[in-house]
């Protein structure tokens, strides 16, 4: 049989990791997270990392397996999870891949794209205009000089956002021009299975998973993290408006709603991201994992 990656795709909470887990025991193999947050071994409650009754029922990789203090990024990533599915593929030909960042998923399936290299102190002048005028001024640069880029990149991230905005005040070219350009050719195949919901339903899971998080300790766990806000791993929706909230820019309640808008947010511009993707086989969140592998057995 060819190699096959399942990839399950999808906006935050909407299922994807059960998804995964029920087709990893009926196909007998592993699991590749690549949600770009649980890697990070301090940031549990946070970044919705599967419980311990969901690891154990099936063999997990790349989940709370780096500090946030270690320098990591998607290259790296693409890399380890390529050598890692060479190793699994070895064992099996089927494997899962499952996780809501975009970008992550096409450096495993397609490969990265390529950007030539800038003046560095334009990164540094970002930066300042960062800490001095807020996001939304980098926002609105980002509208103005490369609108696909600007309704694509997940533009709530410091760290995507300055990067796109580097690359386009660096080449006066649009960071998307250097998008989708021909990458090094897989040796497995893909399958990609994506999950959906009206968008109230949507909401509504998000809402509810909000305050599960804030009952399970989310308020303690970023207390603990708040010395280290600085760090790219912690720029992170859930995170940084508690970290508002405890530097007296808003009360705590203020930032729970807040977590719950720019989630919502961040679902949307998952859905902007997956929903370009012709490839993708949509299945509503609630059907019967059973339909899914049927369609999955079709294709292989």
């Amino acid at each position: 049989m060819t190699n096959t990656l399942i990839t399950i795709v999808g906006a935050t909470a909407i299922g994807k990791t059960a998804l995964s887990i029920k087709l990893a025991q009926h196909f007998g193999c592993d699991i590749i997270s690549c949600d770009s947050r649980q890697f990070y071994k301090e940031m549990k409650i946070g970044t919705a990392v599967p419980d311990d009754n969901e690891l154990a029922s099936a063999p997990h990789h790349f989940i709370q397996n780096r500090s946030i203090f270690e320098d990591y990024n998607v290259g790296q990533f693409e890399k380890e999870a390529l050598a890692k599915l060479d190793t699994l593929f070895k064992k099996k030909p089927i494997q899962i891949m499952v996780g809501g960042s975009g970008l992550y998923v096409d450096a495993v399936l397609k490969g990265l794209d390529y950007f030539p290299d800038v003046d560095p102190q334009i990164r540094i002048d970002l930066t300042q205009q960062l800490e001095e005028k807020g996001i939304e001024h980098l926002q609105q640069q980002l509208e103005k000089l490369d609108i696909e880029a600007f309704n694509t990149i997940a533009i709530d991230n410091p760290h995507r956002l300055t990067r796109a905005l580097e690359i386009c005040i660096g080449t006066n070219k649009t960071y998307s021009s250097f998008k989708n350009k021909p990458k090094t050719l897989r040796n497995f195949k893909s399958i990609k299975i994506g999950l959906t919901a009206d968008r109230e339903i949507m909401y509504n899971r998000i809402n509810k998973r909000v305050d599960i998080m804030m009952n399970s300790g989310l308020l303690e766990e970023a207390k603990s993290l708040y010395q280290h806000k600085h760090l790219n791993a912690l720029q992170t929706v859930g995170y940084r408006e508690l970290f508002s909230s405890f530097d007296g820019d808003f009360p705590l309640s203020f930032a729970v709603e807040e977590i719950k808008k720019n989630t919502r947010r961040f679902a949307k511009r998952q859905g902007t991201w997956f929903r370009k993707d012709p490839n993708i086989n949509w299945f509503d969140f609630k059907e019967n994992h059973l339909t899914i592998i049927n369609k999955i057995d079709s294709f292989l």
